[in-house]
């Protein structure tokens, strides 16, 4: 049947026919993009399925790396935090005063201990420019190993010098602040939470713990008992003394504020001491470097012309 035919078919409805065939175009490609784009999103859905897949059974070096590392850690851990003798309290108690409170801190310790220590004496074997027959080559060895073995303990020594040093200086001012608060009418709770966010930027270590003591006190832990793991995380015989003066003042029903105030005087004065104990100091500490480096050289100025004469006889 030609188009004519199918006109004079239809007659007056050749725009219903036309209407017809364009919706049948428009039907037709409708369904052939919704079946590209199921065949498409199924290929996708497959491919992520099979990444997955490889990713979790370690398809690749790094895959398996971090895997074997996770397992190594977690079995480090284990083994360690069921050990409660002397010296894994200690350390717990070290890691504790250096700011790290993960529960694995433990199992990365021993970790970088024995990594560090193995680590640097291959390397040594490896690289160093000594000849290997020699006794002294052995002894370099040793040497690197035993400064892996200590170097985390180092580390943890000088990052718990910095934290205390900054926890020291920053206690007064945080006295202060607490009188302050205290003089408002605030209680206790809130002026440690108030002071410990005001501390944020100039004492970031102190504000931390701060905040961690005030979430012990919202979870239901007396002032007491907050008051004496803050003093025990910062490490400052202040920071327990000024447990004890609340724990007292709150027990004889004395004046937390007056108490407060007396005890932020005496952080004040003992700031001050330090200073003073510093600037006294300074003299002698500075006598080395003189005797090393300006004494020589002016040995050097006044003799250096009265043996010039000698060496050349001219009197």
């Amino acid at each position: 049947m030609t188009m004519d035919t199918a006109f004079n078919f239809f007659g007056d409805s050749a725009s219903t026919m036309l209407t017809l065939m364009v919706f049948l175009a428009t039907t037709t490609l409708a369904f052939s993009v919704m079946a590209y784009a199921r065949v498409h999103g199924a290929v996708k859905r497959r491919a992520a399925g099979v990444r997955a897949d490889s990713g979790e059974q370690g398809g690749g070096l790094r895959g398996s790396s971090v895997k074997v590392a996770q397992r190594l850690v977690e079995y480090t851990a284990r083994h360690y935090s069921s050990a409660d003798t002397k010296d894994m309290k200690a350390l717990r108690r070290r890691l504790v005063l250096a700011g790290i409170y993960d529960a694995r801190g433990v199992a990365y310790f021993f970790l970088a201990r024995t990594g560090l220590a193995v680590g640097l004496a291959i390397a040594v074997f490896l690289f160093a420019p000594v000849s290997h027959a020699g006794s002294s080559f052995w002894l370099f060895v040793g040497v690197a190993g035993i400064a892996g073995y200590i170097a985390p303990s180092i580390y943890l020594d000088r990052r718990i010098a910095k934290r205390r040093d900054e926890h020291r200086s920053g206690f007064p001012d945080f006295m202060d602040l607490l009188v302050v608060c205290a003089d408002a009418g605030l209680s206790m709770e809130a002026a440690l939470d108030r002071v410990g966010r005001e501390l944020g930027v100039s004492y970031p270590s102190l504000s931390a713990n701060i905040h961690m003591a005030t979430l012990e006190i919202r979870a239901g832990r007396t002032l007491t008992e907050a008051l004496d793991h803050l003093g025990d995380r910062l490490g400052l015989d202040e920071a327990r003394s000024f447990a004890t003066l609340i724990q007292q003042s709150i027990e004889l029903g004395s004046s937390i504020t007056d108490a407060l105030r007396v005890y932020s005087d005496d952080m004040r004065h003992k700031r001050l001491s330090r200073a003073e104990e510093k600037a006294y100091a300074l003299p002698a500490k500075l006598s080395v470097p003189m005797m090393v480096c300006i004494f020589p050289v002016l040995f050097v100025v006044i003799l250096l012309p009265v043996v010039v004469r000698l060496y050349t006889g001219n009197f």
